[in-house]
């Protein structure tokens, strides 16, 4: 069965995963450069971490209808990350995220699912604000939080990394 599409930009489509994407997964997040901003040791994820984590995501959005997203080119169907809303534990906010492949850096489509996103939340969700954050040294990830419109609210340790907090509320 094919993933529900949530959500479709200009170049992309955004869909939940199945339980064998496990690969996606780990060609993401087992790579040491992408790897390097998302804990506060900077490891690569495990094959049984990035298992653990792909059915996080599809708990989440079975159970919530958000979670990380696959993110697909629509003009080739081309594997090109994730990206999507998680609840932020500490505060049970929606917490946006992202994460391409290496290859697929530089071409905006970062901004542009975190825009859709963005969109989507306010128009399919009751939510009226989201957060954002990342690690200080990150700067395409704040580049991308800001270019969508968010506000810096402040910097604090998250998990042993100094990050950078944002938020983004809903137009009225």
């Amino acid at each position: 069965m094919a993933p529900e599409a949530v959500l479709e930009t200009e170049r992309l489509r955004l869909e939940g995963w199945r339980a064998d994407q496990v690969d996606d997964v780990l060609r993401l997040h087992g790579d040491p450069i992408i790897a390097r901003y998302f804990t506060a040791a900077g490891l690569p994820w495990t094959e049984d971490a990035c298992r653990a984590r792909l059915q996080r995501w599809r708990d989440e959005f079975r159970d919530h209808r958000m979670g990380k997203l696959r993110v697909i080119r629509k003009s080739d169907g081309t594997f090109l990350g994730r990206a999507g809303f998680s609840l932020h534990a500490p505060t049970g906010e929606p917490e946006i995220g992202y994460a391409l492949l290496r290859e697929f850096w530089g071409s905006g489509y970062a901004t542009e699912a975190a825009a859709g996103l963005r969109d989507w939340i306010f128009s399919e969700t009751a939510w009226d604000h989201f957060i954002g954050f990342a690690d200080v040294r990150n700067v395409a990830s704040l580049k991308v939080l800001q270019t969508i419109g968010m506000k810096e609210t402040r910097v604090a340790d998250f998990q042993g990394m100094t990050c950078q907090f944002h938020v983004c509320e809903k137009p009225h």
